[in-house]
């Protein structure tokens, strides 16, 4: 989520810097200056706090002369969801509705970038050298272990639509993915979940990436994620059949592609060979 994205919702939840704050444990002058404009780039782990406050607040509440609480209000824009926990509180969550559908996207100009999830459309900045450079040597990689084994496997890199739920309210576009069922590839799109995904983050799409996007792939099938964070040299490594929490890597790392039963490593100190000019 852009700081953009979290001022708007501020804006709509109606909350405090304070507030923020308590929530997420980041200082309170931090969160000023941060929804202030005045740091330009806010460390990454501070955005995550941050972000965390707006898909996880509980920001409708209200006791009532009983002690229960209980939901007051929603905003037009988002379905709101009141389950009781087990302390008996109500929680929210908050599931943005989109009415988009694959017809509208066909429909946009050639020369507009967009992702959509869930009938909503979410704007794709322009790919930096560096984000160009890893995704582009991880894919020669893939396509040369495919060759040299005469796979059925085909590895992909963006742009290439990626029609997730075969449905028509999800077109993504992964950095690099593998396809190994080459029913699902026909020439205008890919239909289904790849089995392999591979996104490389930017501070501009991090919440895209590392919560919207992680969810859609384990819920529609994607066997394996990897999220790759240049600025901090790691790698996280989802394999969903164990679990939802990932293996973390450094670009030190030989990093074994599991959808091959690790017959190919992805050898990190050769990425980062290619890309320490950009450092």
């Amino acid at each position: 989520m852009t700081v953009e994205e979290m001022k708007k919702k501020k804006k709509e939840m109606g909350l405090t810097y304070r507030q923020i704050a308590e929530k997420s444990g980041v200082p309170l002058g931090t969160v000023q200056k941060v929804f202030g404009g005045d740091t330009d780039t806010p460390r990454y782990d501070t955005l995550q706090k941050l972000s965390a406050i707006f898909t996880e607040y509980k920001p409708y509440t209200d006791t009532y002369a009983d002690g229960s609480v209980g939901c007051v209000r929603e905003q037009a824009a988002y379905k709101v969801n009141c389950e009781v926990g087990s302390n008996g509180v109500h929680s929210f969550s908050h599931q943005e509705e989109g009415g988009k559908t694959l017809e509208d996207y066909l429909a946009l100009p050639d020369d507009k970038r967009v992702e959509m999830i869930d009938g909503v459309f979410y704007d794709m900045s322009s790919p930096t050298s560096l984000h160009q450079l890893i995704g582009g040597e991880i894919h020669r990689m893939l396509v040369n272990h495919v060759e040299e084994h005469e796979g059925e496997c085909i590895p992909f890199i963006a742009p290439m639509d990626v029609q997730l739920d075969r449905d028509d309210k999800t077109i993504v576009e992964p950095d690099v993915f593998v396809v190994c069922d080459r029913s699902q590839i026909t020439r205008p799109r890919i239909v289904g979940a790849p089995d392999l995904v591979i996104e490389v983050l930017s501070p501009s799409n991090w919440y895209h990436d590392m919560v919207r996007k992680l969810r859609k792939y384990k819920n529609a099938g994607v066997k394996e994620y990897w999220i790759i964070l240049p600025d901090q040299s790691k790698v996280l490594v989802y394999w969903f059949a164990e679990g939802d929490l990932p293996t973390e890597y450094s670009f030190t790392d030989r990093i074994p592609v599991r959808i091959w039963d690790g017959s190919l490593e992805i050898d990190f100190n050769k990425v980062e060979k290619r890309v320490a000019f950009l450092r």
